[in-house]
């Protein structure tokens, strides 16, 4: 069981290291799974922190550096999860070396002259970062603490660079709930410090492939704001409920993409659908069933023949009587997720897809 626990994490540090193959011309592979392992930090996802860690290793990232990475994001996340972080590297560390796999320490930062002044440095690289002096005057401490611990301490080790220490807290920041201030201001200090426009407009795709929509769409969200782009995705579910796989079997019975997550489906269980903005079903009419929509993520629309739509949001539920033609989907800048089972089923139930619901139609609802 043990070995086969070993193995199994070794196939996963392999699956997300080969997510960043094709993308070497955006953003390199080491800063990629700094982006990664900076998110799972801040999020406190400590099971795909491992094998990402595993991955960052085996690409070139060193001990030393995912080390400073998580020990610089106490600043951000807070002790308990840098903390965490921490104990999953030395985990990582030594069942590597258990394995007998390559692992590189690397060296550490080079130590600071005598006369460093902590104060009149993190002041300066403040300075850089947000582009004009700053100062706390509300809070003196907390003013005194960012700039001589956090950018003066912390930002003149030189096991990682500048930049890279901005990619670190951009991804980070991305994977916690309302810190869209601070997260806008990185991504702007992030150019400032010499990330490229095309590492920060690929942190997004990074975070989608290897932590989450959520985490990803608040990054894209903040690039767009600071660089005046167009941002016209909506909000994704936070993953509480499962997304499940493209819906490839009902495809053309969607206009946009929809997933299906069957929950014990083969016993009689439920079905989550997630609906991407903008998604919704053709009008279509159960035979010898009744459908129930229980809605548990994001913002909806369902409509029955003939009536006004009726508005979707968590906790509404729908029994959508037999023979009757309806529809249901998102709203227009919001995903949607409901769970959705059959009852009162007679012998020869049977669902007819019919036409699509047009834009004219649904363009109307807010």
């Amino acid at each position: 069981m043990e070995r086969f626990k070993k193995l199994s994490l070794i196939v996963l540090a392999i699956v997300m290291s080969m997510t960043y193959i094709n993308a070497q011309s955006q953003m390199n592979i080491k800063k990629q799974h700094l982006a990664t392992i900076a998110a799972l930090e801040a999020k406190g996802d400590v099971k795909n922190l491992l094998p990402a860690i595993n991955a960052g290793l085996d690409d070139g990232l060193t001990v030393n550096q995912i080390k400073e990475a998580l020990s610089q994001l106490y600043a951000y996340t807070g002790f308990p999860r840098s903390l965490n972080a921490l104990g999953v590297l030395q985990q990582v560390v030594a069942d590597r070396e258990k394995l007998g796999r390559t692992t590189e320490v690397g060296p550490d930062a080079a130590p600071l002259p005598d006369d460093y002044d902590a104060l009149k440095q993190g002041t300066e690289v403040q300075t850089r970062l947000t582009g004009q002096p700053f100062d706390y005057q509300f809070a003196p401490q907390t003013d005194y603490y960012l700039k001589a611990h956090l950018f003066g301490d912390i930002f003149a080790r030189t096991t990682l660079t500048e930049p890279e220490r901005e990619i670190v807290t951009v991804s980070a920041i991305s994977a916690l709930e309302g810190c869209e201030p601070q997260l806008i201001a990185h991504v702007r200090g992030a150019r400032n410090m010499g990330v490229t426009d095309d590492e920060i407009h690929f942190i997004p795709q990074v975070l989608e492939k290897t932590v989450g929509a959520l985490e990803a769409w608040r990054a894209r969200k903040a690039i767009a704001t600071v660089y005046g782009e167009p941002m016209n995705e909506g909000r994704p579910t936070d993953g509480t409920w499962p997304r499940g796989d493209f819906n490839s079997d009902y495809a053309e019975y969607f206009i946009g993409n929809s997933y299906l997550a069957p929950m014990d489906a083969e016993n009689g269980g439920p079905v989550n659908v997630t609906f991407e903005p903008g998604c919704r079903n053709n009008w279509h009419i159960h035979h010898k069933a009744v459908q129930v929509l229980i809605c548990v993520e994001g913002r909806g629309w369902y409509q029955e023949w003939g009536k006004s739509p009726v508005e979707l949001k968590p906790g509404v539920v729908i029994p959508i009587p037999e023979g009757v033609k309806h529809w249901h989907g998102a709203a227009r800048d919001s995903w949607f997720q409901h769970v959705t089972y059959m009852t009162r089923v007679e012998s020869g139930s049977t669902t007819d897809w019919l036409e699509p619901v047009n834009d004219e139609i649904y363009d109307k609802l807010p």
